[in-house]
C-alpha cells in the first residue's frame, strides 16, 4: 500500500448511507485507507467492505463499552502512529471520540452524518454527555463537515463547533441500476398490479417503523412494502397490520425499481443516501421533516416533507395518489434534480481540495 495521507476513521460499516458515503471517499480518492471496528447484533456490514484498503480495530464498534472503548482507542492510538497520516478523518461519534483524542502532528476533520437531538435510542443524559463531549472535540478538531446544511446551523445551536471552520458536503450518490417493474416486483414476490408505497431503512428506534405501522393503519386500502433489518424487525413483524409486506434485507435496486412511492418516517436523519436512491430511480418522496430532508426532496415539486405524524403522513400520500398524474410528474422532477445535486464527483472534488489545504 502506498503511503496513507488520508486515514477515516468509523467504529462500523453497516449497510446504509454513511458506510457509502465513507467508502466512497475511501475507494475514490488517492492515498486513502480506513479503521474501522465491527458490525453488532443484527446489523449487516456493507459489502463495499471487501473492496477497500482497510485496518480493523478490533474493539470498536457502535455500543458504549468503557473497557471496550478504551482498546479500541489503544488500538488506534496505535494504529495512527504506525501509519503516520497527514489527516486523520473520523465519522460519526464514537469514531470522533476516540479518533480526536489520538494526539500528533496530524490534521483532524470529523463528518457528521446526523445529530442525537431527536434520537429516542440515547436518554436525555446521554445526549447531554455526547453534546458537551461534542462540544470539547470540536476545540480539537480543524474542519467540521455537515453532510446537509440543516445539521450543521442545528449543530451549531447547539454550541459545537461555534467558532470554528465549517463546511456542508452532501453525498455524491451513483444511480442504481434501473431493472423492469414487472421483473423487481417478480423477484421480491410482490404485487405485481398494486400502487406500492415502499419503506427502507434500518429497522430501529430512529427510522420510528411504528410511525410506518400507523399510516398504513390510516391508509388500509393502500399497499406498503416494508425493506431493511434491525432490532425491531421482530416487533414490526408482530404488530404489523396486513396491508404491509416485510421483506427484510433487500437489494435496493430491485426495491426502488418495485415501488411507487418512498416513505420515511425518521425521527432523526442526516441525508440519507436511501432517499436519494429513491428519487433517482424516479421514486417521489413523502418524509418527515427532520434533517436536511428537505434539502433531498423540493416541497411539493419532488417530493413532500410534513410533520412527523401518521395524519399528515398518509394525507401527503393521499394527495399524491388522488390527483391525476401527479405521481408522474413528482417523478420526472425528482429524478432530474437529485441526478443533478447529488454527483458523485462533486463530493469528491470538494473533499479532495479540503485535503489539499493540509497536506
Amino acid at each position: 500500500m502506498s503511503t496513507i495521507k488520508v486515514l477515516h476513521v468509523i467504529a462500523r460499516m453497516n449497510v446504509g448511507g454513511t458506510a457509502r458515503y465513507v467508502g466512497d471517499l475511501v475507494k475514490n480518492i488517492p492515498n486513502s485507507a480506513l479503521a474501522t471496528g465491527y458490525v453488532q447484533g443484527n446489523e449487516i456490514e456493507d459489502p463495499m467492505t471487501n473492496e477497500l484498503p482497510i485496518f480493523r480495530v478490533q474493539h470498536m464498534g457502535r455500543k458504549i463499552s468503557p473497557v471496550n472503548d478504551i482498546k479500541a482507542w489503544l488500538e488506534l492510538r496505535k494504529l495512527i502512529r504506525d501509519l503516520k497520516p497527514e489527516i486523520v478523518h473520523t465519522h460519526t461519534f464514537k469514531a470522533g471520540l476516540l479518533g480526536r483524542l489520538v494526539s500528533g502532528n496530524h490534521k483532524r476533520i470529523h463528518t457528521f452524518h446526523g445529530h442525537l437531538f431527536e434520537d429516542q435510542s440515547f436518554s436525555s443524559i446521554e445526549k447531554f454527555v455526547i453534546t458537551h463531549a461534542e462540544r470539547f472535540l470540536a476545540k480539537r478538531t480543524d474542519v467540521l463537515i455537515s453532510v446537509g446544511e440543516r445539521v450543521g446551523v442545528e449543530l451549531r445551536a447547539a454550541g459545537i463547533g461555534k467558532h470554528k471552520k465549517w463546511v456542508s458536503i452532501p453525498p455524491g450518490v451513483t444511480p442504481l441500476p434501473k431493472i423492469d417493474k414487472k421483473q423487481a416486483r417478480e423477484s421480491l414476490g410482490l404485487d405485481p398490479d398494486a400502487l406500492l408505497i415502499g419503506w427502507m431503512a434500518r429497522v430501529t428506534g430512529v427510522k420510528n417503523p411504528h410511525l410506518l405501522v400507523e399510516v398504513a393503519k390510516r391508509m388500509p386500502d393502500a399497499k406498503f412494502v416494508m425493506a431493511g433489518g434491525g432490532d425491531l424487525l421482530e416487533e414490526i413483524t408482530r404488530i404489523a397490520p396486513s396491508n404491509i409486506q416485510i421483506l427484510g434485507w433487500t437489494d435496493a435496486s430491485l426495491f426502488w425499481s418495485a415501488v411507487d412511492i418512498a416513505l420515511s418516517t425518521s425521527d432523526n436523519e442526516g441525508m440519507p443516501i436511501a432517499l436519494i436512491e429513491a428519487q433517482m430511480a424516479g421514486v417521489p418522496v413523502v418524509a418527515t421533516d427532520v434533517g436536511s430532508n428537505a434539502e433531498i426532496i423540493e416541497n411539493l415539486l419532488t417530493g413532500v416533507v410534513t410533520e412527523k405524524n401518521s395524519i399528515t403522513l398518509a394525507s401527503a400520500i393521499t394527495g399524491m395518489i388522488n390527483e391525476s398524474g401527479a405521481i408522474e410528474l413528482y417523478s420526472i422532477r425528482a429524478k432530474k434534480m437529485s441526478l443533478q445535486k447529488f454527483e458523485i464527483d462533486n463530493m469528491l472534488f470538494k473533499h479532495s481540495n479540503l485535503y489539499k489545504i493540509y497536506l
